[in-house]
């Protein structure tokens, strides 16, 4: 087996590395990861090179894949480590460059190795870290960070017997429990949560808003052009980059096609005045963008939320990821769940520093989701 690193994705035959993708991610799809590098999202201007990874066979075929990515600075990463850097800079350390296996601008959990199905998996992972650990030490980066992992439980445990700190963060995340629809979902919930919830979507319908769902292949050009400022506002409004170009959402509605899903909302003169942007595997739903013309009573829990919800019951989907925090959640009927990441520190002093940080870090994470798990709205069984 031998490794082989690319500056671009589209050095890699898309067929090829579609191939290793076995759980469906639409995050791991070359087609999202090709559209965020041609229409400028990764690009070293934002802070992102691309590296990945690939192992092959003596034959050539490929066995494993990972995304790669140098950074110059964490915006856009979600791995909340501006506090490291600073500390790295106070001590006369350089941070940056890190080395990041995980998805661009987005904290959704999902397998960071892509394994060939016939491949022993063993051995192809061990083969990619060390590619990884290598890369990192040649552009003497300051740390090689695995985000947002899935549960693969042998991989965190590689990682950790690899001196890798781990990580672990609090989302709150859906699950359907074989419901019928949604009013058979709302019927575990107290009464007073029920009512509440009836009450924020019936409120939606009384102004006049009528929300619809619509996949990528069934999105125009023009319908582009009315959702995409409102992806846009968001970001302006909290002074942030919307990184993720109108181009971008044209390529990946066209490639992604019923992997991408919009659920939109327009007023009684038809236009549109909210979207809120969301991705499918065959198994979960994710929430990723949202915005809205004006403060609608109760229309961002409706279109995140419950119009997601509704839309995995009738699909058979059995998660929902609808992004990261958000304690109000909870009372909707969002589980807190555990996400971790990895991180292996060069430096061995720092490493002490930040692996005695995470220890307490974990420590209140835990606290954290028992205390939120406490407000959840589920009645309580006999």
């Amino acid at each position: 087996m031998h490794c082989r690193f690319h500056t671009a994705i589209d050095d890699i035959a898309a067929n090829l590395w579609n191939a290793l993708n076995v759980t469906g991610s639409p995050f791991l799809s070359h087609a999202f990861l090709a559209a965020a590098e041609r229409h400028g999202a990764v690009a070293p201007a934002l802070g992102w090179q691309p590296a990945h990874v690939t192992l092959h066979a003596d034959d050539g075929s490929l066995l494993g894949a990972q995304p790669l990515y140098l950074r110059t600075h964490s915006f856009g990463d979600f791995s909340h480590d501006w506090a490291w850097a600073d500390a790295y800079q106070r001590l006369g350390q350089r941070y940056y460059p890190k080395l990041v296996c995980g998805i661009p601008y987005t904290p959704a959990s999902g397998a960071r190795q892509l394994i060939h199905r016939d491949a022993d998996r063993a051995s192809v992972s061990r083969a990619l870290l060390h590619a990884s650990l290598q890369l990192a030490s040649s552009e003497q980066a300051s740390s090689l960070q695995y985000l947002y992992l899935d549960d693969d439980a042998a991989l965190r445990a590689a990682l950790a017997s690899q001196g890798f700190l781990l990580r672990r963060g609090c989302q709150f995340h859906w699950h359907n429990a074989g419901y019928r629809d949604f009013d058979d979902f709302l019927a575990t919930f107290c009464a007073d949560k029920r009512k509440k919830v009836k009450r924020e979507r019936r409120r939606v319908a009384e102004a006049g808003l009528r929300i619809e769902i619509r996949h990528g292949d069934d999105i125009d050009d023009a319908l582009w052009r009315q959702i995409y400022p409102h992806y846009v506002s968001t970001f302006r409004r909290f002074g942030n980059h919307p990184a993720f170009s109108l181009g971008f959402f044209r390529e990946i509605g066209r490639t992604l096609a019923r992997q991408l899903v919009v659920f939109l909302t327009r007023d009684a003169s038809d236009a549109v005045v909210a979207a809120a942007i969301c991705y499918r595997s065959d198994d979960t739903l994710y929430g990723r963008h949202w915005g809205a013309a004006a403060d609608y009573h109760s229309l961002h829990f409706a279109l995140c939320f419950y119009e997601g919800i509704d839309y995995c019951i009738r699909e058979g989907l059995q998660h929902f990821e609808p992004g990261a925090q958000g304690e109000h959640k909870v009372s909707r009927g969002f589980v807190p769940e555990a996400t971790w990441s990895a991180f292996h520190i060069a430096d061995p002093r720092l490493r002490g520093m930040i692996g005695d940080f995470l220890r307490r870090e974990q420590q209140a994470v835990a606290q954290y989701q028992d205390e939120m798990a406490e407000h959840l709205p589920f009645r309580q069984q006999d």
